[in-house]
């Protein structure tokens, strides 16, 4: 099953520290989401987050160097697949939850007790 992107977990632990990071990487995360796409890579990017290194996508914006509280990778559904973490038999649930990617970033946050989707409205411009 897909995790729901309004956890209450997420909100009480998470929310804070993501959305002091994305309030500076909005803008960085969006085109590269726009990039996935127009490049024809997948119609479906996702930004796995987590605080140490972890093995899903390729490290786009790292912590230490961008005084970040998260590691911010870069990936699409595909790899997802691929590593059957979403199962095929889910897909069509994967799809359905997945927001518009003009307006919003699709965040797989990976931490010790918690892993889920979350989806965060890019600012207004």
């Amino acid at each position: 099953m897909i995790p729901d992107s309004n956890d209450p977990e997420l909100n009480g632990k998470y929310l804070g520290t993501i959305t002091k990071d994305f309030v500076k990487i909005s803008d960085t995360l969006k085109e590269a989401s726009y990039q996935v796409r127009s490049r024809k890579f997948s119609e479906y990017p996702i930004f796995p987050i987590s605080k140490t290194e972890q093995p899903i996508g390729q490290l786009f914006l790292g912590r230490e160097e961008k005084k970040l509280d998260w590691n911010y990778y870069i990936t699409y559904l595909d790899e997802f697949i691929q590593r059957k973490l979403i199962p095929e038999d889910n897909l069509q649930e994967f799809y359905q939850s997945y927001k518009d990617p003009d307006e919003f970033c699709c965040l797989f946050v990976v931490d010790q007790e918690f892993t889920s989707f979350v989806y965060i409205p890019y600012p207004e411009e």
